[in-house]
C-alpha cells in the first residue's frame, strides 16, 4: 500500500495571490489543516496552515496568501509508502502532506486521520463506536463491547429482556454491525 492508495482526492488549493479571506473560508468550509498553494499547472509551491491564517487574521497586516505561506514545503511522492509518510508527517510534526506526481504537481494530500484510517482494524473502530453508543444510552460503562469481523459482544449486566432488546437494537444501528451477542454477567451486591 503506498500513498496513491490513502491519499485524498481531489485536492483542495488555493494560488499564492488568493485572499487570506478566502483561504480561511476554504479551510473552515472543509476543515481541513492546511492547503497546498499552487502555481501555474498547478505545480507545488507553499503549503498555507490554519495557523498561518490565523496569525494573519489577528496581526491584520496580510491580505494574500503569498504573505503568509510557508514556501519550503515537504511533499510526499505518489509512490511513498505507508511508513515513510509516518516517518515524514510524525519527524517534521505535520498534519498533512501534500502529494505531487512527478512534475510536481498536486494531485492529493495525506493528513493523519487518512493513515490513521488505515493503520486502525475496522473493528476496533466498530467497538469504539458500540462502546461510545452504549455508554451515551445508559449513562455509565456498565457495557463493554468486543468486535470480530463485524459481530459483537456485548458483556455486562442487563436487568431484563426489555433492557437486551433495546441494547441490541441501539447496536444494530451502527453500519458495520452484522451480528449480536449478549453476554450477561451477573453482579452480587453484597452487603454484609
Amino acid at each position: 500500500m503506498n500513498t496513491a492508495d490513502v491519499m485524498t482526492r481531489p485536492v483542495h488549493t488555493v494560488e499564492p495571490t488568493a485572499t487570506v479571506r478566502a483561504a480561511c473560508a476554504l479551510l473552515v468550509d472543509h476543515g481541513f489543516s492546511a492547503l497546498p498553494v499552487v502555481g501555474p499547472g498547478g505545480v507545488l509551491v507553499g503549503i498555507v496552515s490554519g495557523s498561518d491564517l490565523l496569525v494573519a487574521n489577528l496581526e491584520r497586516g496580510a491580505a494574500t496568501v503569498a504573505q503568509v505561506m510557508t514556501d519550503s514545503v515537504i511533499s510526499a511522492p505518489l509512490t511513498a509508502t505507508l511508513s515513510e509518510l509516518a516517518s515524514a508527517m510524525l519527524g517534521h510534526r505535520l498534519h498533512c502532506l501534500p502529494v505531487v506526481d512527478a512534475r510536481g504537481r498536486v494531485v492529493g494530500v495525506v493528513g493523519r486521520g487518512d493513515l490513521l484510517r488505515v493503520l486502525t482494524p475496522d473493528d476496533d473502530v466498530l467497538a469504539g463506536r458500540v462502546n461510545r453508543l452504549l455508554t451515551a444510552y445508559s449513562r455509565t460503562s456498565r457495557w463493554s463491547a468486543e468486535v470480530a469481523g463485524g459481530n459483537v459482544v456485548v458483556a455486562g449486566p442487563f436487568a431484563d429482556e426489555a433492557e437486551r432488546r433495546v441494547v441490541t437494537a441501539l447496536v444494530r444501528t451502527i453500519p458495520g454491525v452484522t451480528g449480536v451477542e449478549l453476554r450477561p454477567v451477573v453482579t452480587t451486591d453484597r452487603t454484609d
